[in-house]
């Protein structure tokens, strides 16, 4: 079972902070800290038992992950970036109202006042001023390159939320099909558990009726005790499974949820590797985030250079001023600047060697990921054939272990063999069972992490799952 326990190491996943190019940890498990572990409860629990389907499961995902919260924040907090970018090129408007009494020494000011006659003191008088400033910049390359930067950073930031999205999409769907899956081998066992019962039953009575040993009846009363003790171990991890999905989802504290649906048999979806690779290229948001991320650091790179260009800027005033506001006229100031960047102490050279350096890693960190998404999108095509396979395999390995038991079952009963045929026959229909639950869980984990490697979980996991249309945003 080396595809299926890739499968599950490949799916639980996945914690992609989303940070330029992405990062997927190579896990059993999210790491504890990751916020896509958590989800933020809304609202209270009710005393119904909440039905939920794979599509809610991941709608509940979508709006109340930790994860995908946070990502939502980081646009927005690049979006505030931007703008505090734009400021140093669009006008910057104020206004003032002042008005004082003072008085002024003139010698403090130069004027040589002594043996004058002039009295060194005036005032004290009152001084009226209210002005409107306005300041513009009308060429900054650094500066306009640094906004064309945060332009590129908003951009990432939304791919990357993107690719969050499509990663809780994928983390909710693993963990209904785990659920799911946990379930199911409850359901086994506690239907183990009755043949174990019932074999137990009929041993005694065929013990009674002298057909067979007493040993055939402690056989089967030992059989009896251990799939009692599978059933508690099923139904415990049964319930873990659905306390983690109703964490990550965001479900109220203590809301008590069934799964309303089962994950039917759904074939894989015929494509082609090379246009499903094209594909990933063009639409992986974790890739186009990159890309963007090369962008905003070309562009930084270019302002840091511009930083040695000269500055043009315009400065302007216009109020009253006078002894009153009765009196007071109205006077202006326009001056514009040529600011020529001579020596700066090496600013300029380091942040030039800072950018060259993060261009260098944004442009790795890219070529990187267009080669993992090759990687991811090939190994998924593997898994899916190979979960495939065994998917088939393990649905006949069961229909032919449940006529095996049946046949023990007769043979026993007509005392012509004793009852470890049968005990034998039991266990190979419980491995049975597990290889069919595990491959089937396998293959559609598979057809998951087919759609993330695409970019396409968002609108394609709910089909690839159950046949049905894509989660509506």
């Amino acid at each position: 079972m080396n595809v299926t326990r890739n499968i599950i190491v490949s799916t639980a996943l996945v914690a992609v902070m989303v940070t330029p190019g992405g990062a997927w940890a190579q896990e059993g498990q999210l790491p504890a800290n990751s916020p896509f572990r958590g989800g933020v409860p809304d609202g209270l629990a009710t005393p119904d038992t909440l039905p939920l389907s794979v599509a809610e499961v991941i709608k509940r995902a979508l709006e109340h992950n930790l994860g995908v919260l946070t990502s939502e924040d980081a646009v927005e907090h690049a979006r505030g970036s931007r703008r505090l970018a734009l400021a140093d090129l669009l006008p910057n408007v104020g206004a003032s109202l002042r008005e004082s009494r003072q008085t002024v020494n003139l010698e403090a000011f130069g004027f040589p006042l002594q043996g004058t006659g002039f009295p060194a003191l005036v005032g004290p008088f009152n001084v009226f001023d209210a002005r409107v400033f306005l300041s513009q910049t009308v060429f900054d390359a650094s500066a306009m390159r640094d906004a064309r930067a945060e332009t590129h950073g908003v951009a990432a930031a939304r791919h990357s939320y993107q690719s969050a999205r499509d990663l809780v999409v994928l983390v909710a769907a693993n963990l209904y099909l785990q659920t799911v899956s946990a379930d199911a081998r409850a359901q086994s066992a506690r239907a183990q558990r009755d043949t174990a019962q019932a074999l137990f039953d009929q041993a005694g009575s065929l013990r009674q009726a002298g057909v067979v040993a007493g040993i055939d009846v402690i056989r089967a009363e030992v059989r009896l005790a251990t799939e009692r003790q599978n059933v508690t171990s099923a139904e415990n991890q049964y319930q873990k499974s659905k306390l983690q999905l109703a964490r990550v989802i965001g479900l109220p504290i203590g809301q008590a949820f069934n799964l309303s649906e089962t994950v039917p048999f759904v074939p894989a979806p015929t494509m082609a590797l090379p246009d499903v690779i094209e594909r990933a290229y063009r639409e992986r948001p974790d890739y186009l985030a990159a890309l963007d991320r090369v962008r905003e650091a070309e562009a930084r790179r270019k302002a840091a250079s511009g930083e040695a260009l000269p500055a043009v800027r315009v400065n302007a005033d216009y109020g009253a001023i006078g002894l009153t506001p009765g009196n007071a006229r109205s006077t202006f100031t326009v001056a514009g600047t040529v600011v020529v960047p001579i020596f700066d102490g090496g600013r300029r050279q380091g942040r030039v060697l800072e950018t060259d350096a993060d261009l260098r890693s944004r442009r790795a960190e890219a070529e990187n990921l267009r080669s993992e998404i090759d990687y991811d999108v090939r190994i998924s095509f593997l898994d899916l054939q190979a979960t495939g396979e065994q998917l088939q395999v393990a649905t006949r390995a069961r229909e032919l272990a449940a006529q095996q038991l049946t046949q023990s079952r007769d043979r026993f009963a007509a005392g012509v063999t004793n009852n470890v045929e049968v005990v034998q026959a039991q266990e190979a229909v419980a491995l049975a069972s597990e290889q069919y639950i595990g491959a089937l869980y396998a293959f559609n984990v598979a057809k998951a992490v087919l759609a993330r490697s695409m970019g396409t979980a968002e609108q394609t996991v709910q089909q690839f799952l159950s046949g049905q249309g894509g989660v509506q945003r």
